[in-house]
């Protein structure tokens, strides 16, 4: 009897997230980084108005989210950039059919250290940075310091956003890419504590990581344009030259709690609660 109850308590470790979420009255959402915080929110307000469901949020990045609902081990990924096409083609080929929902705006900004005097550039100017062309502050507007660049690593989809829209101008395929000696961050909050006390740093993440510990840098997409800081209302005029819709994807339409849940991400009170954590609504 021992053996057996042993037996059944460790085949218990190893059901599923998206099994137990079908048994349990729970969701599993899994994914990006700048998004955590937004969706820790959301799950925090739905239990509170439905004490019987359970909602876990985990980052890890757009990639990880992503895997996840490849691989049936969640309910809901959360993405800062759309599936890619062999991404949905490989899920298909696993029986997924990945529906992509839009529930925020966001814009990415670009920050440095309170000290540095750079506070704006062109879109350009920040290709020849993070590419590592230009690298000391002189170059810029500011003082002859070395600059040292900062990125969320490669399962982000803040970095692959970044990369397509900056440095490849608009292109998902191409040959540009970050400058070798760019620090790979595990996270958002990584980037903005590295910032906060490196006065020579340069980095990004989306604008619910925007305090005061970091300068914000107002960007123009030419020398001959307004230069926009990455503000609300800029984001939903479209005038901020670095920003993007933010999404979730479920397995299919959305269903039973997983729908319940997304129906609530776009209600009014969800909708809220993105511009209480500083991103942008859709309603």
């Amino acid at each position: 009897m021992k053996k057996i109850l042993i037996f059944i308590l460790m085949a218990s470790l190893f059901v599923s997230p998206a099994f137990a979420a079908r048994n349990q009255n729970s969701i599993q959402i899994k994914g990006s980084d700048t998004m955590v915080n937004l969706g820790q929110a959301w799950a925090e307000k739905y239990m509170e108005l439905n004490p019987g469901d359970f909602v876990a949020v985990t980052g890890g990045g757009s990639g990880t989210g992503i895997a996840a609902l490849i691989n049936s081990t969640c309910d809901i990924a959360e993405c800062s950039r759309s599936m890619k096409k062999e991404e949905i083609a490989l899920a298909e080929s696993k029986g997924i059919k990945p529906i992509e929902h839009v529930i925020a705006l966001d814009g990415i900004a670009v920050v440095v250290n309170p000290k540095n005097p750079v506070g704006k550039l062109t879109m350009e100017q920040l290709r020849a940075i993070f590419m590592g062309s230009v690298k000391n502050w002189k170059e810029v507007g500011g003082e002859d310091k070395g600059i040292v660049i900062l990125s969320r690593e490669v399962n982000s989809g803040t970095h692959v956003f970044f990369k397509e829209h900056v440095l490849r101008r608009g292109k998902e395929k191409g040959p540009e890419e970050f400058a070798p000696e760019a620090l790979l961050m595990s996270s958002s909050q990584a980037i903005a504590d590295e910032v906060a006390q490196n006065s020579h740093a340069i980095g990004y993440y989306g604008m619910g990581y925007i305090s005061p510990k970091q300068k914000v840098v107002a960007v123009a997409k030419d020398e001959k344009s307004e230069y926009i800081p990455p503000a609300t209302e800029n984001v939903i005029k479209g005038t901020y030259p670095i920003s993007r819709p933010l999404y979730l994807y479920t397995n299919g339409e959305a269903q039973g709690l997983v729908k319940k849940f997304l129906d609530f991400t776009l209600s009014k009170e969800g909708q809220e609660i993105v511009v209480k954590t500083d991103f942008v609504p859709i309603k």
